[in-house]
């Protein structure tokens, strides 16, 4: 490559970001087959040779060990001589036993999303769903009547729930419901954290059984109740706290207002409502994992998008809440807080 090809106004450039960005789906599926395989759960039981993990998960001989070594080159595992270990990141995130993990969604991202995006382009040509509507499918009836697929899905959904349980004041308050609570990582957390709290989650009736498995294994089912509930039918529960996480952005802009106003009803005076989404940062900029949400909501639903966190204040003030704030939680999630 000639010095032309490499200097732009005097500026030295690089192809190395663009090439790894638009090979980047490499490393992306490697770690969830790795996620699939139940790697990282292995691990967090100790440490294996490389032999005894390629017998184990049934690895050819072929790609076995450039598999386990990109992920140590990824910075998925620690490798010391022929002996794997998970880093700390994926002995707390991605070890199925433990309450933190969050490979529900990276499995979901695996079994389904993963084709589904191969049609980006085409969804940005025609604005419309690209996974099983495209093929005349309702995704969420046939998720909901397999338990197996559902319980995957739910499990996805929890998130950043110990962010939550410590930067949110609940000493303040003594109620709250997760709305769209899936398994109920969120009041469980919050639950643990502060023993002064009641409260519980809603969902569709069949996610019941699942909360209510998940909630009994932390001995919490005195504290915790689940509330049957589709949220565009019927009224929200009251709670001095109602929690929306990663709902908001399913739906298009009159759903999202039409949500919000119902929480907004539902609360007593001085009551919050907690909204949390990959939230868009207001300049449009530096949230890119955000924004490449927004355009998994357009594979995935008829209207739904990410928002900034400006955008849901406004949203929330339209409601009638009288104060609002942005704050960061874990990652690329934030919560935007009202207070009625």
């Amino acid at each position: 490559m000639g010095q032309q090809d490499t200097q732009t106004a005097g500026i030295q450039v690089s192809p190395d970001q663009i090439l790894q960005l638009g090979l980047g789906f490499w490393g992306s599926k490697t770690l969830l087959s790795a996620v699939e395989l139940g790697l990282f759960t292995e691990l967090a039981r100790g440490p294996m040779p490389f032999e005894a993990l390629r017998t184990h998960f049934q690895l050819h001989e072929r790609s076995a060990r450039d598999f386990l070594d990109a992920l140590v080159a990824l910075g998925m595992l620690d490798r010391q001589g022929e002996v794997y270990k998970n880093t700390p990141e994926a002995d707390v995130f991605l070890d199925r036993a433990k309450p933190s993990y969050i490979g529900g969604m990276l499995e979901m991202a695996s079994a389904r999303l993963y084709p589904f995006w191969n049609s980006l382009t085409e969804a940005l040509h025609t604005g419309k769903p690209q996974n099983e509507v495209k093929h005349g499918k309702n995704w969420f009836a046939e998720l909901y009547e397999n338990p197996a697929r559902l319980r995957q899905f739910l499990q996805a959904m929890t998130g950043a729930a110990k962010a939550m349980a410590q930067k949110f004041p609940w000493k303040d308050y003594q109620t709250v419901v997760d709305i769209g609570c899936a398994q109920g990582g969120m009041p469980v957390q919050i639950a643990l954290a502060h023993s002064h709290l009641h409260g519980g989650g809603a969902d569709l009736a069949v996610v019941g059984p699942i909360f209510k498995e998940y909630v009994a294994s932390f001995k919490l089912s005195d504290r915790l109740a689940f509330h049957p509930l589709d949220f565009f039918k019927e009224p929200l529960p009251s709670a001095d706290v109602l929690i929306m996480g990663h709902i908001l952005h399913d739906w298009n802009l009159d759903e999202k207002r039409m949500l919000i106003q119902k929480a907004f009803d539902a609360l007593p005076k001085g009551g919050a409502f907690i909204a949390f989404d990959s939230v868009i940062d207001d300049a449009r900029r530096h949230n890119a994992f955000g924004l490449l949400m927004s355009l998994n909501m357009l594979i995935e639903t008829p209207g739904g998008f990410d928002y900034t966190g400006a955008d849901c204040q406004g949203w929330m003030k339209s409601a009638g809440f009288r104060e609002t704030r942005v704050e960061p939680l874990i990652g690329p999630d934030s919560m935007v807080i009202g207070v009625k």
